[in-house]
């Protein structure tokens, strides 16, 4: 069993997997669209990674505010969860993604990436870090999903 991790964004969806021992979390890709409403190829490209990793769950970034607030990105983010839940047929995890691409940001700066080079990773890097999260709360047996609107 794995788990996957997504950080779903305007344009882009980064991705992780967890080891089959579901401790650790491994950067898989990052899916591009044109069109923030087109849909259709992310969730197939979503439905192959499932099938190739052997994913059983997936945890979804919740893109709460700071003040833990919801806008209109979470409402969005939901509607995808939806999505995925009736087409995957999976469970859907929300899980609370604030300061994640800021420490997706900063991991990039102390290894040395180059400044213009992290936009094409840290979106992965953000999905990382929501799998690790979901998945050291889990193995200490404390689950804080985000909450729902």
């Amino acid at each position: 069993m794995r788990i996957m991790g997504l950080d779903f964004g305007s344009k882009t969806v980064g991705v992780a997997v967890s080891d089959s021992l579901l401790v650790t979390a491994q950067g898989v890709e990052i899916i591009r669209r044109k069109e923030e409403n087109k849909l259709r190829r992310t969730l197939a490209r979503i439905e192959e990674l499932i099938g190739e990793y052997e994913v059983e769950e997936i945890v979804l970034g919740c893109p709460k505010y700071l003040n833990g607030g919801s806008g209109t990105r979470v409402a969005l983010t939901e509607d995808f969860r939806d999505r995925l839940e009736r087409r995957t047929g999976l469970p859907v995890h929300m899980w609370d993604e604030r300061l994640t691409t800021v420490a997706a940001q900063k991991a990039m700066e102390e290894t040395g990436v180059p400044r213009e080079d992290r936009k094409d990773y840290v979106d992965m890097i953000a999905a990382i870090f929501i799998l690790q999260g979901y998945l050291d709360r889990r193995q200490n047996g404390i689950m804080a999903e985000c909450e729902e609107t």
